[in-house]
């Protein structure tokens, strides 16, 4: 099953092409030296090739990675509905109880991913997400801070690989300028797990009893089972790569591969031997360290939002009922999960990921201030509206810049394992950004939030800047007095430091 194992390449033919034949044969570069395409594709076999990617590839890793997200996050609507009293927390305990699955989660992110590469996505994905939902289940039945500690340190070994691995699958699939809507598609389900699942544990909570399950531990009860038929449906629809996917025609397949190739530079394969020299190329490329800061940035306030949007809502709204407080976390969700779209959409149209990083902090940062300014209830809960409208489409941006940023399938799996870890340290973070001391108004929290939000804005700018200045000292370069005299393998090598590959803003 270890698919660097297996080259995926095909026969020439013509794919959807024009004016030049498909590149087939193994040893046969998709670019030339200075890293521009060498065959050229009909644009409409293109968009049918898409639309069918769609179709087949999208709905299955959406659903799974909005219940992957509902299992993280409902320990949050768990503790307004007296998880904490039950489990005899005090003090620091809810957070210590968060870091526990940061922990775990952080360490097995870069292990995973590479895990994911060598087992095969299509297998490794619906496998993990499997485990956390027995994981999601178990949790129903923890008695103290011990047991829950134990299962949250699971849940983050097997959700680790989640994020990044989906990332990572669909970059197999679609172009640079296509894969970031394609990543929106599948993490718009974070913000719309806030939703669904305030929806949804409002809705568990109606119920006297699931079983002899009562109160709080119904929602992990009813969740977790979801979460398991899902897993155990997508052992079946999940495709691992185009090569094997019964659904595509021949044309279809060839077209799917060519197209990947096409924007790698000294690329003569889609799915290449791994090794540390390609591993490391990813996750030291400039702009996977850039990115991958700036998702730890962003990831204090994402998911620091998803933890303690209840509490939040609760201290604006505290003579509400346990189910209303839990449906107004509702609403600034669903505005999220819109721009979690439109932002990535826009990236598509214009094929850029870095300024779009940048347009994402200034309604954030209004919305921080708004909360550090007043303690008006109506104020404070329209700045929720304004922290989630941007936040969570830093996800898709910064996978997918990431990914478009290195050459091979290899450093493409390391850097994308790179950029979620460090997002998650963020994670960590944010579980003590919210203190039980800072209440109500939590000037400390919401400090931390918007200095994480104006730091973003400074390195995003600095990077774009870096990126234009380099291109232009890359463009001075000459390709072949550089690569005379080195092998092809030593050429593929060199990754993102190969003379004729340019970053992708």
């Amino acid at each position: 099953m270890a698919d660097e194992k297996r080259a995926s390449s095909s026969g020439s033919s013509k794919v959807g092409a024009h004016h030049a034949e498909v590149p087939g044969a193994v040893n046969t570069n998709a670019t030339d030296q200075n890293g521009q395409p060498i065959p050229q594709f009909d644009p409409k076999s293109e968009a049918r090739l898409r639309r069918k990617l769609d179709l087949y590839l999208v709905p299955t890793v959406s659903l799974l990675y909005l219940f992957c997200f509902i299992d993280r996050a409902n320990i949050g609507n768990a503790k307004i509905a007296g998880l904490e009293a039950d489990l005899g927390l005090h003090g620091y305990d809810y957070n210590a109880l968060l870091s526990v699955f940061y922990i775990s989660y952080i360490v097995f992110e870069i292990p995973s991913n590479i895990m994911c590469k060598w087992v095969g996505p299509g297998w490794f994905i619906p496998a993990i997400s499997l485990s956390f939902g027995v994981i999601s289940l178990v949790t129903a039945f923890v008695n103290n801070f011990a047991q829950a500690a134990g299962v949250r340190f699971l849940l983050g070994v097997f959700e680790a690989g989640m994020m990044p691995g989906i990332a990572y699958y669909l970059s197999r699939w679609y172009r640079r300028s296509e894969l970031t809507f394609r990543l929106s598609l599948y993490i718009v389900m974070a913000p719309m797990a806030g939703a669904f699942g305030g929806l949804l544990a409002s809705g568990i909570l109606t119920l006297d009893r699931v079983g002899s399950v009562t109160g709080w531990r119904m929602i992990f009860v009813v969740e977790g089972i979801i979460t398991i038929g899902l897993s155990v449906i997508s052992f079946l629809t999940l495709t691992d790569r185009p090569e094997t996917a019964r659904w595509l025609t021949a044309e279809e397949k060839e077209l799917a591969i060519a197209r990947v190739r096409s924007e790698r530079v000294a690329t003569t394969e889609v799915l290449d031997r791994m090794d540390s020299k390609k591993l490391l190329q990813g996750i030291l490329s400039p702009v996977t360290l850039s990115t991958s800061f700036l998702f730890l940035l962003n990831n204090i306030t994402v998911q620091g939002l998803a933890f303690f949007a209840p509490t939040i809502v609760r201290t604006i709204y505290p003579d509400k009922s346990t189910v209303m407080q839990q449906l107004f976390t509702v609403p600034p969700y669903v505005v999220g999960g819109f721009f979690t779209l439109a932002l990535p959409l826009l990236s598509w149209y214009l094929d850029k990921r870095q300024i779009i990083m940048i347009l994402t902090t200034p309604l954030v940062i209004a919305g921080y201030s708004i909360f550090l300014g007043t303690t008006n209830s109506t104020a404070r809960y329209a700045a929720t509206f304004l922290l989630s409208s941007s936040l969570f489409a830093m996800g898709p941006l910064a996978n997918s810049q990431v990914s478009a940023n290195v050459v091979s399938d290899t450093a493409r799996s390391s850097a994308i394992g790179m950029n979620v870890m460090m997002g998650n340290v963020g994670g960590l973070i944010a579980t003590w950004s919210y203190l039980p001391w800072d209440t109500p108004n939590y000037p400390i929290g919401n400090g931390l939030n918007l200095a994480a939000c104006c730091t973003v804005l400074l390195i995003a700018s600095a990077t774009l800047l870096w990126m234009q200045w380099d291109n232009a000292r890359r463009e001075r370069r000459s390709p072949e007095e550089e690569l005379a005299g080195m092998s092809r393998l030593e050429v593929q090598d060199l990754d993102w430091r190969h003379p004729g590959f340019r970053w992708r803003p």
